[in-house]
């Protein structure tokens, strides 16, 4: 019995021995090399296999044999593969049955060109992303572990797993795209393929990607991922590519800045793209834009450039829809101004809302005469939307300084920047020359009403005669009725109770009637009518200084009645200005002729107390930028002069004229039998005297020439007795 005992407990020392040997050392045998080589040309039977021995390791608690060999090789189509290790497992109750069976294996191979490995799953497993994979990759190494299971009939199940590391790879999706430098982990299973902890070279920038998947759906790829950066400088190239599709009125110089994106998109085998989403934030460093705005009126010191600074927006993308939040700092002038906006732009159709705090710039609106105290905030909000017909409407734009404040709402622009409906506009605020203004305008059923206790027109004025305000910026057709209280025109004259109405049709006034009051008995009257084709236009002002000293080359125009009329047909306009008893003191031309044609004594009282002018009448034609004068005649106590010529507008001006001195048209009218005597007397006359001069050139280099006369003209004697005879 001890015998038995003792060969028990040996051969169980023995076997304990033999298991332990197993499971640490194993052992190395080639008696498997034939039934792994059959299941791995199972899955291909081109791939031929180069198997070393095999190491056996006991496995004792899952009663499993590990098998492993080292050094491999897989050959291919030409292309050898080189295997780091392959494993797999075999049941001991299997080889006990006599049923041999590998139910799984596990390859991982050593550094390996990539295109070479993705031919090599290529050979079993031709899928789509492993086509797309194939054409894209140009360049790169990669490691990777392949897990694959066997059937009961000793083919692959579609669950295997394919993991590894990639190194230095190039793609080449699109040729204006280049992916470089890309390291990343991977795991591919069946219509799974992602990559994790990337970072790669995309257009030479530095990109970083916690993850990137593409999943197959149907007969498209859904791409998920996020990619972000640090202070990235983007080039002029790359914003071509990448901003530039998405902002194509923006003409960008320069941006710096970091970003995380989470993307989403679908490609199809022909790599079309559709069901693009973007979601992004973004700090910017410095975004720099070209100036391409007209807003030199309104920011007098405005830059070639403007510059985004520290800002922080989002952004997101989906089905042509674009949404863009930001805030930070702008320089627009001379110091940073606080900017934030929102923008949202689907399918063409655009809606914006900004605002602009405005610090130590200056801000003006020259047509109001409002300037913004430079060492004081000034708050500018607009909100705006653009149409598929390029229609903008301004839903609401403000301004806030203290108690300044202006407001409009409900303006709507065409593609030409005419105004083609009108809303709601609020005036409150002190202007430069410290008047104040309080002004409503508001639609009033079909028609709108203009209220108010106090405007300044000084400067409106100025630009209405300068011409420097397009007065076809209007293209409604409606009614306005007009109501303000006092109309400040100069620091002389004001204008009370102004009231009328004017009707717009077509870009233009087709009727007004309008008056104010200088005085209880000094008025000022606007009429047009438009009969047929033919638009009639008077003016009449008793008191014509705060017009006419409006043209600066007229200095010390004094006193004064002005009388306008006009007809337009067809684009021309006929037109006759009469300004009635008034006096001058300073006129450039004038005194240059007078001195040239040694009239030196006229010449001295224009510059001193000034020449009186019983009538000056002007006939002249307007037809686009060419005004034709038919007949300028002055008459006076001193001096009558008869002029014609034209004007080119911004271009040329022509003119010549006759100059008499009045004591010369005494003589020669005293000269008259019987008329004579009943105009001036029985003196005689001693001769006729007179200058001729022509002034010609551009607007700022006139020419001026001067010659004697020793006989008037039949028109100047015709124009001057009719002139005489009437008064």
């Amino acid at each position: 019995m001890k015998v038995i005992t003792k060969s028990i407990l040996i051969l169980i020392f023995i076997l304990v021995i033999f298991i332990s040997y197993l499971s640490i050392f194993g052992i190395e045998t080639d008696k498997f090399n034939t039934q792994i080589s059959n299941k791995i040309n199972n899955i291909n039977e081109k791939i031929e296999v180069d198997l070393k021995e095999i190491k056996l390791i006991l496995d004792p608690f899952n009663l499993k044999l590990n098998v492993k060999t080292f050094g491999s090789k897989l050959k291919s189509h030409d292309e050898i593969i080189e295997i780091e290790n392959i494993k797999t497992q075999i049941s001991l109750k299997s080889l006990i049955e006599n049923k041999f069976s590998i139910e799984n294996l596990e390859i991982s191979t050593k550094s390996l060109k990539i295109k070479n490995l993705i031919s090599f799953f290529r050979s079993f497993q031709n899928t789509p992303e492993l086509f797309i994979l194939e054409k894209s990759v140009k360049n790169g190494y990669l490691i990777a572990d392949i897990k694959l299971e066997f059937d009961e009939k000793g083919k692959v199940k579609d669950n295997y797993i394919t993991s590894g590391f990639l190194k230095d790879i190039k793609l080449d999706i699109f040729k204006k795209y280049n992916f470089q430098k890309l390291n990343s982990t991977f795991e591919y299973q069946k219509d799974n393929l992602s990559f994790n902890n990337m970072k790669f070279l995309f257009n030479d920038l530095n990109f970083l990607s916690k993850n990137i998947s593409f999943k197959k759906v149907q007969n498209n790829f859904l791409v998920n991922g996020n990619i972000n950066h640090k202070n990235l400088d983007i080039k002029e190239k790359n914003i071509n590519l990448f901003l530039k599709p998405y902002l194509p009125e923006i003409d960008i110089k320069k941006l710096r800045l970091s970003s995380n994106n989470n993307f989403s998109f679908k490609v199809n085998k022909k790599f079309e793209f559709n069901d693009f989403k973007l979601d992004t934030k973004i700090s910017i460093d410095e975004f720099s834009i070209t100036n391409k705005f007209s807003l030199k009126k309104f920011l007098p010191n405005i830059k070639e450039s403007l510059n985004f600074l520290d800002h922080k927006l989002s952004i997101k993308y989906s089905k042509n829809n674009l949404n863009i939040i930001g805030k930070g700092n702008i320089l627009l002038q001379d110091k940073d101004d606080i900017f934030t906006y929102s923008l949202n732009k689907k399918n063409n159709i655009l809606n914006l809302k900004t605002s602009l705090n405005i610090d130590d710039n200056p801000f003006n609106i020259d047509f109001l005469n409002y300037k913004k105290n430079k060492k004081k905030d000034a708050l500018l909000q607009l909100e705006i939307s653009k149409n598929i017909k390029n229609q903008f409407f301004v839903k609401s734009f403000s301004i806030k300084e203290e108690k300044n404040k202006i407001k409009v709402e409900n303006l709507a622009f065409n593609e030409k920047y005419e105004i083609i409906k009108l809303g709601k506009i609020d005036l409150d605020y002190i202007d430069t020359e410290k008047q104040k203004n309080f002004i409503k305008f508001y639609p009033n059923k079909k028609e709108f009403n203009l209220d108010g206790s106090y405007f300044n027109a000084n400067r409106l004025i100025d630009s209405l005669l300068t011409g420097n305000e397009n007065p076809n910026f209007l293209n409604i057709d409606s009614k306005i009725n007009i109501n303000i209280r006092k109309i400040y025109l100069d620091n002389e004259y004001n204008l009370q109770n102004f009231t009328g109405d004017v009707f717009f049709k077509n870009k233009e006034i087709i009727k007004a009637n309008l008056i104010g009051n200088f005085s209880s008995d000094k008025k000022l009257k606007f009429i047009i009518n438009t009969v047929g084709d033919s638009k009639i236009t008077t003016l009449y002002v008793d008191r014509a200084k705060p017009i006419v000293k409006r043209y600066k080359f007229i200095k010390g125009f004094d006193e004064g009645i002005l009388d306008f009329y006009s007809s337009k047909k067809s684009g021309v306009s006929i037109s006759q200005l009469k300004i009635y008893d008034f006096k001058l003191k300073e006129l450039s031309l004038l005194t240059k002729i007078l001195t040239l044609a040694s009239l030196q004594g006229i010449a001295d009282i224009l510059s001193g107390e000034g020449i009186r002018f019983k009538e000056f009448e002007m006939n002249f034609k307007n037809k686009g930028n060419l005004m034709t004068i038919d007949e300028i005649y002055a008459i006076g106590p001193a001096i009558s002069i008869l002029m014609d010529g034209y004007v080119e507008k911004n271009k040329l001006i022509s003119l010549r004229g006759t100059l008499v001195p009045a004591t010369t048209i005494n003589k020669f009218i005293g000269s008259l039998p019987v008329l004579g005597k009943i105009l001036v007397g029985s003196k005689t006359g001693e001769g006729v005297f007179g200058v001729s001069f022509k002034i010609k050139g551009p607007p700022k280099k006139l020419e001026t020439s001067v010659n004697p006369i020793k006989t008037l003209t039949p028109r100047f004697i015709t124009r001057t007795l009719e002139k005489i005879k009437k008064n």
